[in-house]
Parts: C-alpha cells; structure tokens; sequence
C-alpha cells in the first residue's frame, strides 16, 4: 500500500516538474515567435541560444524532466480495466448533468491531452534534440528557419496544431489546479483563479497560433519591418 510520505512525494514532483515544464513552454513559445521577426529573427535566435549553450544542455534536461512529469503524473491515471471503465462512465454522467463539477471535467480532459502531449510532445523534442545535437537536417548542428519551416509546410502544421491546442490547455489548467491545492484558494478566490486561467489560455494560444501559421505560411511576419534592412 501506498504511504502518505510516497503519494506527498509523489504529488510534488508531479507538480513542480509540471510548474517547471509550464513555465519552460510558454518561454519556448515567446523563442519560436522570434519567426514573427521574419527568418532572420528566428536564426538569430537559434544562433544566440546556440552559441551560449543554451539550446543543447535544454533540450536534454526539458526531455529529462518531460519523462519524469509523465511518469509520476500518469500514476492519477486510472490503470485498471474497471477503475477506466469508472472513468468513462464518470465523464459520461459529467456531460449529462445539469451542473457539472467544473474542476472535474477539467481533470478529466487534462488527463486526455496529456496522453496527446506525451506522444506528440515527445516527437517534438526528439526531432528537436537531433537538430540541436547533430548535423543530419540543414548545413550545420543547429535550427535554421530554412529547415523548420519546410517541415512545418509539408505538413507537420497539423500535429503542431493539436500539439499547441493540448498544452496550452493542458499546462494553463495544470497551473490552476496546483494553486487550488497548495492553498492559493485563501489568497484568491476559485473564480478568480479561473479567470487567471483562461487569460493565460487565450494569450498564449492566440500568439502560439499567429506565430503557427507564419511557420506554415500562412501569413507574412508581421513584425519583419522592425530589423533593419539585410547587408549585401
């Protein structure tokens, strides 16, 4: 049997892997959107991260902790056939009902992206730890803007779509639900925290989206008139 000791241990590197990878997302987020700059922001970018060694040892450590967060987060996961089967019938009677318990149904569809974000999300960060790490794609080690966008418009938009859509979700809820528990309640109230919740949703989503379909060409960079003109 599980003690409290391990389910208190257990709870708090879920949450702060989850606080950490959050937090990390919404930084990569702003990174990526240097494509709003036009393709010279976006290698500049890649170039500083680069050549500071920021890029190579983060992506290693975010893969690192990703695996944890999965793996002490999935332990909430129902992982018998009739605790699913509960579940199921429990999200049912949620649809069904006339006054649904909001901070269930948002468990439940956490639980449901975050089994998307763990397929989807770790592709990302492999495909990502190849470009950093090694020469395979492009002319050198490293994310040029020549090769992401190209992957991006030969059809990885989609899966990125969903993929953006999940964690969005996934992490803005995340958040939510750790200040409930560890008692953010006594300072704010619930509504409040939600209305937290859902800015941070609409936010990052909407410029997790423009910064997309710029990505899949979409539209022009918007902001590409802030750099200077290119030297010959």
């Amino acid at each position: 049997m599980t003690t409290a000791r391990a389910q208190l241990a257990n709870e708090l590197i879920s949450g702060a892997s989850g606080a950490v990878l959050a937090v990390f997302m919404w930084g990569h987020m702003l990174l990526v959107g240097s494509i709003l700059l036009g393709r010279r922001g976006f290698d500049w970018m890649a170039t500083q991260l680069e050549t500071w060694f920021v890029a190579q040892p983060a992506v290693v450590g975010i893969f690192v902790l990703f695996l944890v967060h999965a793996v002490f987060a999935s332990r909430k996961i129902p992982a018998q056939l009739h605790e699913r089967q509960q579940l199921t019938q429990v999200s049912t009677d949620l649809q069904h009902s006339w006054t649904p318990h909001l901070d269930s149904k948002l468990w439940l569809w956490q639980v449901r992206t975050g089994m998307v974000i763990l397929v989807l999300g770790s592709f990302h960060i492999l495909l990502l730890a190849v470009d950093v790490l090694t020469p395979l794609y492009g002319q050198h080690a490293g994310i040029e803007s020549t090769t992401t966008l190209g992957r991006v418009r030969a059809g990885l938009w989609l899966p990125y779509a969903v993929l953006l859509l999940c964690v969005e979700f996934h992490a803005s809820v995340g958040l939510y639900r750790l200040a409930v528990k560890w008692g953010a309640g006594a300072l704010l109230s619930r509504r409040t925290l939600k209305r937290i919740e859902r800015a941070l949703f609409w936010l990052i989503l909407v410029f997790g989206a423009l910064t997309l379909m710029v990505l899949a060409g979409l539209l022009d960079p918007p902001l590409e008139f802030l750099l200077p003109p290119a030297t010959q």
